[in-house]
């Protein structure tokens, strides 16, 4: 969901779905953002190190990765002309947790922005609220977990799913037009772009919660105490490496192949724009020094820049991994450290 201008060395935007650009936010509504989503990590991360063990650890990493290696494959929405992609949080909270769920989500969504130029370096806090707390923070605990309790029949699973993913992504339309109007830097009429953002994100929530429900099916009768809240620091250490070499290969295979298989269609932001403007692309209209410093930071943190190389998505799964494991370590560390004190 992207719409990316076009930084200081005219790269073209290639950016995915959900993410926002620079081109929409005023330096204000994106400050006010980058606060409250830096809140949310603090307290992510504070809850992270009160509650986790280190059973959790190996399973972030590549839960993360997984939903790196997922995002690259976009899907076509037929009969629209658009394409989408999971987001993945309601997946990731209800495997980790809906905190920990966050905290992984945000370190992709980091690593997407610093080093691919996924999404505006200054929209990077929009893009975690959207994307990571409408999913995880919301849509889970407010629909997934209230509706749905482990051991469940699959038709359930799936239907639950659907709707939280639904949810979800419809939460998140919902705060990109609000953020985009809030702003006021573009031309978009508000009513139209609500109407097309929701509508498009309906169809991809649907496809997210199948896609959602078939893992979690897979997951409750591979591993039935991992979505047991309760019970899943009862796994045992084999179990949990099965689990871990399975999210594995599966993270490496989309990454590494499938995503070569990806949609070129314009994603669900860029459909909306392009029904609106003609042209999926937004200038720049923001020249003032916040605008032009986000820009030229991500300029030199964006190695691979819209995923052009051929190894992007094995780099991507792998720098994901070790941001997780070397956080959630760090955090795990910190909490023994002062219990021994």
């Amino acid at each position: 969901m992207c719409a990316t201008t076009d930084p200081p060395h005219n790269r073209k935007d290639n950016s995915k779905d959900m993410h926002m650009s620079d081109a929409l936010l005023s330096a204000p509504v994106a400050i006010a953002a980058d606060v409250a989503a830096a809140t949310l990590l603090a307290v992510a991360s504070t809850r992270l190190k009160k509650e986790s063990d280190s059973g959790l650890i190996p399973l972030m990493g590549v839960a993360g990765a997984f939903i790196f290696a997922a995002q690259m494959l976009n899907f076509s929405i037929p009969g629209t002309g658009s394409s989408g992609h999971i987001i993945g949080g309601v997946l990731l909270a209800a495997l980790l947790g809906p905190w920990a769920g966050f905290l992984t989500l945000a370190s992709v969504i980091i690593i997407q922005c610093l080093v691919f130029a996924d999404g505006g370096l200054m929209a990077l806090g929009c893009n975690l609220i959207n994307m990571g707390a409408i999913t995880t923070l919301v849509a889970y605990p407010m629909i997934f977990r209230p509706l749905l309790k482990f051991p469940a029949p699959a038709w359930k699973i799936m239907a639950v799913s659907v709707l939280a993913c639904v949810v979800g992504l419809e939460g998140g339309a919902l705060m990109v037009t609000f953020e985009t109007a809030l702003s006021g830097i573009t031309a978009l009429p508000t009513g139209d772009f609500l109407l097309l953002m929701t509508a498009i994100h309906l169809a991809i929530g649907i496809c997210e919660g199948i896609a959602t429900g078939v893992v979690l099916i897979f997951v409750g009768k591979s591993a039935p105490s991992l979505l047991n809240r309760e019970q899943a620091h009862k796994l045992s250490g084999r179990k949990i490496r099965n689990i871990v070499i399975g999210f594995a290969a599966a993270a490496l295979l989309f990454a590494g192949i499938l995503a070569f298989f990806a949609s070129s269609d314009p994603d669900g932001l860029e459909w909306s724009i392009m029904k609106l403007t003609g042209t999926p692309d937004l200038p720049a209209t923001d020249t003032g020094s916040i605008a032009q410093g986000a820009a030229a930071v991500q300029t030199a943190t964006s190695v691979m820049p819209d995923y052009g190389n051929s190894f992007s998505g094995i780099a991507g799964v792998c720098m994901v991994i070790i941001l997780v494991w070397g956080l959630s370590g760090f955090l795990l560390k910190l909490r023994k450290s002062r219990q021994t004190a």
